[in-house]
């Protein structure tokens, strides 16, 4: 028997996604050799591709369902950022973003061959308070204009006013969402919805066998 789903309909919805914003970067080739300099395979790079990763990935997903998708984030003042930002608006995000004389855009570069990731570079730099502030600032002023709020986490620092945030939604009747990172949920408190995965579910509560302990 063949399971149906109903998928609801999104394209009246208006939904504000704020939190880390990153850059995936996939570096794609052959490998036939090792290096002569150290015991590494030589990767000679045929492809490469570029998608909005993080809160970025967020929005794509909001957008894809046919909602009106906005994003508040921080990038840098680099090539990454721009990227971001120019394949997001080209599938209709509409995006407002901090941008960050010290930081750089979070990149998380892949260098991948036959299907294999050999290696992940991160470039990235914790945000200051600052930085989390003025996103705030921006976030607050876009609440009137959104349905629900989205907060994507990934323990980069963009999000350390999440209380802030959840508190100021509430006080204009939109609902909360979190995507949660870490071992301390009180940042959380008063969100409508948390949606942890199992791991982070489990580092919270510990350990749990069956779906009838979680419940």
């Amino acid at each position: 028997m063949l399971m149906s789903i109903v998928v609801p309909f999104f394209d009246s919805a208006k939904i504000l996604v704020v939190g880390d914003l990153m850059l995936d970067r996939y570096w794609t080739g052959l490998t036939a050799r090792i290096s002569p300099e150290a015991p590494v395979p030589v990767v000679t790079i045929d492809h490469l591709q570029e998608v909005p990763g993080g809160a970025g990935n967020v929005a794509v997903n909001i957008a894809a369902l046919g909602a009106e998708a906005k994003l508040s984030g921080i990038i840098g003042f680099d090539d990454a950022g721009q990227s971001l930002v120019t394949k997001l608006q080209a599938i209709g995000v509409d995006c407002h973003y901090i941008q960050s004389e010290k930081n750089p855009t979070i990149t998380k570069l892949r260098v991948m061959s036959q299907n294999q990731q050999l290696i992940r570079l991160d470039f990235e730099k914790s945000y200051s308070e600052h930085l989390a502030n003025s996103l705030s600032a921006q976030t607050i002023a876009l609440l009137s204009q959104v349905d629900i709020l989205v907060l994507s986490d990934y323990g980069k620092g963009s999000l350390r006013n999440s209380q802030e945030l959840i508190l100021a939604a509430k006080k204009c009747n939109v609902p909360v969402i979190v995507d949660p990172k870490g071992t301390d949920f009180s940042k959380y408190r008063q969100a409508t919805i948390i949606t942890p995965n199992l791991l982070e579910f489990e580092q919270i509560v510990g350990q749990c066998s069956s779906e009838k302990i979680i419940e």
